[in-house]
């Protein structure tokens, strides 16, 4: 009697014993400035305006004794002495194995047009919970992304953290539905943060299509969404991801785009009124971005592999987001224009790429064909000019003339074509045979 007890006395010390109540007093784009209620920043509250409609929003800092909140839809209806009740909980999600296969939204509803998630669900915190570095455990074992020039040239670790890096229109929503398809992880999450309404069904249909998705969870918030719920779309998905790393599965994730759920923090944070930093970000935009991707890595009861999309604005690496995040991540992948507008597909600059762990994760052999590949590439990469005007001689550089023998093979191992996977094995064989012919 006493087991069947147990959660409802446990749901009992978690009820609010009472609720703090305040006025709206001010009312500037999507913040809510009120007159109470008692809450701490991070807190929920809920805004009840004049036709009884209720607005759920979230305590984002405060302006002297004024609190200031940010709807998570929108502030339409709401005037001034509306009554703003603090609920005195911080976001939770509910989560469990009925999530898979499902598209959600950023407080974790199913869009789908189908039933609710089905199965037995636990509450989560989307905050996330600090881990101690000693929890974490060494990255020994690859992740296959069914990529050959990833899986060859750049082997992923199982927990890993990389960034895909690449300017607008280069390829890299096709990139991820091609990793979401062909990984051998056991679960994968999608966050879509900021996309345009017509790209979500396009990435599910084309790039993810039925065989991805029976075996993922995406979260979508589109672009007209208000920044906490671009925010909590991020957050939802990294929470799930906690979830069945805890249950012992190997998940990746994929984020895509970090660099909008920046902007959204931004936004956050100047409505909350940080002072504007480099490039206009907040300070509380770099913190907010180590913690998160620190929620990835590999530990006892699991791994979170992640990838997260990057916008490059001008195909600049130097601004400072960029440079923030590379500096964060286990390792980066560049995509580049060139390569995409000459037809190479994945557009993967090798030479600008690199994966901090594949050290640890392959074989001494695969190490050095894959050096030696990298080598070669450089070589072709440093003469190509020569090379295309007719100014080299050949037997002037031994590098370059065996790039200009394997320029071919180099090159159809680097592309693939979006439906095709590759094992790992295969991968690694193709490459050992390549650097063995240069």
């Amino acid at each position: 009697m006493s087991n069947l007890l147990d959660r409802y006395l446990t749901r009992l010390q978690d009820i609010q014993p009472w609720l703090w109540r305040g006025q709206v007093v001010e009312s500037i784009g999507n913040t809510i400035e009120s007159a109470g209620p008692l809450a701490s920043v991070g807190d929920c509250c809920a805004i009840e305006d004049h036709e009884g409609s209720t607005h759920l929003a979230q305590v984002i800092g405060f302006r002297g004794s004024h609190v200031i909140s940010m709807p998570l839809m929108t502030s339409d209806g709401i005037r001034f002495g509306d009554t703003v009740t603090g609920l005195g909980t911080r976001p939770v999600l509910q989560v469990g194995p009925g999530v898979i296969g499902r598209i959600l939204d950023g407080m974790g509803n199913p869009i789908d047009g189908a039933s609710v998630v089905d199965g037995s669900t636990r509450p989560m915190s989307l905050d996330g919970s600090l881990r101690s570095p000693l929890d974490r455990m060494p990255i020994q074992t690859p992740l296959s992304t069914g990529i050959r020039a990833l899986d060859g040239l750049l082997t992923i670790g199982r927990g890993q953290r990389i960034g895909i890096f690449g300017g607008s229109g280069v390829g890299k929503s096709t990139l991820i539905g091609m990793m979401t398809r062909n990984t051998d992880a056991d679960v994968t999450v999608v966050g879509l943060v900021g996309e345009r309404g017509r790209e979500v069904r396009e990435f599910l249909e084309r790039a993810l299509g039925k065989q991805g998705l029976a075996r993922s969870v995406v979260v979508v918030s589109t672009s007209d969404e208000s920044p906490l719920m671009r925010m909590r779309a991020v957050l939802t998905a990294t929470t799930i991801a906690e979830y069945f790393a805890a249950e012992g599965k190997s998940v990746l994730l994929i984020i895509d785009s970090v660099t909008r759920f920046a902007m959204a923090a931004r936004e956050v944070g100047l409505a909350a009124g940080e002072p504007p930093t480099a490039k206009g970000y907040t300070p509380s935009v770099f913190s907010c971005l180590a913690k998160l991707v620190e929620r990835a890595g590999n530990f006892r009861s699991g791994s979170i592999t992640s990838f997260y999309t990057v916008l490059m604005e001008g195909d600049d690496q130097q601004d400072p987001l960029v440079d923030a995040l590379r500096s964060l991540l286990d390792g980066h992948v560049v995509l580049s224009r060139r390569l995409a507008a000459e037809g190479w597909y994945p557009p993967i600059d090798l030479l600008d790429s690199i994966s901090r762990l594949m050290p640890a994760v392959t074989g001494k052999e695969h190490r050095a064909n894959a050096a030696v590949f990298r080598r070669i590439m450089s070589a072709y990469a440093r003469s190509e000019d020569l090379v295309r005007i007719g100014a080299y001689k050949p037997g002037t550089d031994p590098d370059l003339d065996r790039a200009l023998r394997a320029r071919v093979e180099m090159r159809e191992f680097m592309t693939q074509n979006p439906e095709e996977r590759v094992s790992l094995v295969d991968c690694v064989q193709r490459l050992a045979a390549i650097a063995g012919e240069m």
